[in-house]
């Protein structure tokens, strides 16, 4: 086991990581990454400008350069099962800093990308991506609550989202079927209610 020492002012946490095996290297990854949206990700070459810069990673472990790397090394399921890999807000802070010209956001979100492809996704966005497909919209309104608020506000009683009209969440569904990205999310769509009380 490699052993990692964090040191910070009062306290230093050892973490224990396994050796980095080199029959995992997958030579291949860098491309799959380039053809999913990182095209500059072989420009980097680690000056550490986007992790400096990551308000996510001055918050958490998350490291853009470190993703970067691993992928560069071809450690493609190591790279893919990471949750950090998730932790990108895409504010694309690195990628205006980025004297390169890499484009790390497009870069981790290409690599999101395969590894959604390849089974790779944090539960919460699969959650999210199944509401979209529910309802139109990623935060459907309760509309019992929320239409008399928004009326006495002055507003609709829906918002002008996917949410105000059943007919978006139907189209979102046939886009999701025919690209498969429902299977990807895990979505089985229900059938209405009328058709559950016939059976």
């Amino acid at each position: 086991m490699l052993v990692r020492t964090l040191r910070c002012p009062n306290l230093t946490i050892v973490e224990e990581r396994p050796p980095v095996d080199v029959d995992e290297v997958d030579l291949e990854f860098i491309e799959m990454i380039k053809k999913a949206g990182g095209p500059n990700i072989q420009s980097c070459y680690q000056c550490g400008t986007c992790s400096g810069s990551c308000p996510a990673g001055a918050r958490t472990n998350y490291l853009v350069r470190g993703i970067i790397r691993k992928a560069l090394l071809g450690l493609k399921n190591e790279v893919i099962t990471a949750p950090e890999l998730w932790y990108c807000t895409t504010c694309y802070m690195c990628t205006d800093r980025c004297p390169q010209d890499v484009k790390p956001t497009d870069v981790i979100k290409a690599i999101r990308n395969v590894a959604v492809a390849e089974g790779h996704m944090l539960k919460s966005h699969q959650d999210t991506a199944k509401k979209v497909m529910e309802s139109g919209h990623a935060v459907p309104l309760d509309k019992d609550t929320w239409s008399e608020l928004r009326k006495k506000s002055g507003l609709e009683p829906l918002p002008p989202n996917g949410s105000s009209s059943p007919k978006v969440a139907q189209e979102i569904r046939k886009i999701a079927k025919k690209s498969g990205f429902d299977k990807l999310i895990g979505y089985t769509e229900e059938p209405p209610a009328a058709e559950k009380k016939e059976k």
